[in-house]
């Protein structure tokens, strides 16, 4: 059995990926999950200054998931790469960064900081930021906006990049689009679905934020949705995301046109979810005979 895939040039051993934000950059898992049995970890997203985040509280429990205002924080590129990189690199799993910012200079900063770093295969550019110079508007809500930060990273990033693109638009076609003409190598999605919860006994607001960014198994049918339109209007490779809890959700992405997957949420329900995932598609594989992994990829029948 082939369980490899491969990515804008880069070959991972499985399929099967950490989302960004749910795994902190690795160490914060270790003990729980044996990384070098993934395909890749997937870092929390890395500004070039640190964030503190937005106020508390900032985590509700909905029906069906959670919503989440952390509002990106991190220590910043500096502690990034003098602590995680290190740490990341004694393992045999591949390093795909995901990268955050405020304006088109943010990124840029820390995209061309981990260029000279060749232990990262690849980038994860979370457009899903509000843009402050465009009224808080995310970069990725806008085809000209996500075109043209997505040209600008290509024009300076060293590694493949990838473009997380947002669930919150009329039409995801149109954004994949945009960044596969504007140079991106591949895409994510979906990252989180933008929703509200009121505690109605004391008549506020869960979140201090008021919004939050909903993810778990709830948000599955739309992202398995949105990854087969976007798989049908684009040729770049696509990581697919969303409510992700079993080896049969993973593969219900690779039948709809995904080449690797990555599981958010449910690392905080079970830690050890990605490798019973990666444990489950072997024995999908064994069950089906199929060979090869890639063989998955975008096999519904129509």
């Amino acid at each position: 059995m082939n369980t490899q895939v491969t990515l804008a040039g880069v070959t991972f051993k499985n399929p099967v990926m950490t989302a960004s934000g749910t795994f902190g950059s690795g160490m914060e898992y270790s003990e729980f999950v044996d990384l070098n049995r993934l395909g890749a970890v997937v870092t929390k997203g890395v500004a070039n200054v640190p964030w503190p985040g937005n106020p508390t509280p900032r985590v509700a429990e909905v029906y069906g998931g959670m919503l989440n205002a952390i509002g990106l924080q991190n220590p910043g590129i500096d502690v990034f790469m003098e602590r995680d990189i290190p740490f990341l690199k004694q393992y045999d799993t591949k390093i795909i960064v995901n990268v955050c910012g405020k304006s088109v200079e943010d990124y840029l900063d820390v995209v061309e900081r981990l260029g000279d770093e060749p232990a990262v295969s690849m980038l994860e550019i979370n457009v899903s930021c509000p843009n402050v110079k465009e009224g808080a508007i995310a970069f990725g809500q806008k085809a000209d906006a996500l075109y043209n930060i997505t040209s600008e990273i290509k024009k300076r990033a060293k590694q493949p990049i990838i473009m997380k693109l947002s669930p919150n638009v009329t039409d995801i076609t149109e954004m994949a689009k945009a960044a596969e003409a504007a140079g991106s190598d591949a895409l994510s999605l979906i990252n989180t679905l933008t929703g509200m919860k009121i505690d109605v006994h004391r008549r506020k607001f869960a979140i201090a934020n008021k919004t939050g960014g909903m993810s778990g198994p709830a948000i599955k049918p739309i992202a398995v949705r949105m990854v087969y339109q976007a798989s049908h209007a684009v040729k770049i490779p696509i990581i697919g995301m969303g409510g992700i809890a079993t080896a049969e959700d993973a593969i219900e992405f690779m039948l709809a046109g995904a080449s690797a997957i990555s599981v958010g949420a449910m690392n905080f329900v079970n830690p050890y979810t990605t490798v019973e995932i990666v444990e489950g598609i072997e024995k999908y594989m064994k069950q089906y005979g199929i060979e090869n992994v890639t063989d998955l990829i975008g096999a519904v029948q129509e």
